[in-house]
């Protein structure tokens, strides 16, 4: 089972504060970074998303993809341009669905990745990845952990007497 570091926790009480989270966080990210999103309807996790996105200096509009699942933009990152894709996986009925789409082409490539409604990736996300869960705390309240999912170490191999 992956583990979670303890992360950071934060607390924003507007939208825009949301947005300066999300790209506080996008001026941290690297190629091939994988961030998955968790929260109920409503918990901020678009806005979000478009902060980082404005950190990574993406000039279209960031919406959520609900009906096409995977909105792709290009973005910079240190200069450099750097494809960065947005998923919703909102309306899957299942990982088979992700499936299909060939997720790993995206995961482990080196362009950024926003999942939003990961929880409903099942197993196809990368084992190292970062989980940012959002809670609805009122109606322009909002906490926002973020935390490294890393795999666990592997066990080492049982020691052995030789025979003399």
């Amino acid at each position: 089972m992956a583990r979670q570091d303890g992360g950071q926790v934060l607390v924003t009480r507007s939208a825009e504060q949301t947005q300066e989270a999300g790209a506080a966080l996008g001026r941290q990210l690297a190629a091939g970074d994988v961030l998955a999103f968790i929260g109920e309807l409503g918990t901020g996790k678009t806005c979000m998303i478009q902060g980082i996105c404005a950190a990574l200096e993406v000039q279209d509009y960031v919406s959520s993809p609900t009906f096409i699942l995977i909105n792709e933009y290009a973005g910079r990152l240190r200069g450099a341009v750097i494809p960065v894709y947005h998923f919703d996986l909102y309306r899957l009925a299942g990982p088979g669905e992700l499936e299909d789409l060939g997720p790993d082409e995206y995961f482990y490539g080196q362009g950024i990745c926003l999942v939003e409604w990961a929880e409903r990736a099942g197993g196809l996300l990368p084992p190292r990845h970062r989980e940012v869960r959002l809670d609805y705390l009122g109606p322009h309240e909002r906490r926002i952990r973020v935390s490294a999912v890393t795999p666990p170490h592997p066990a080492p191999p049982p020691r052995r007497e030789r025979d003399v």
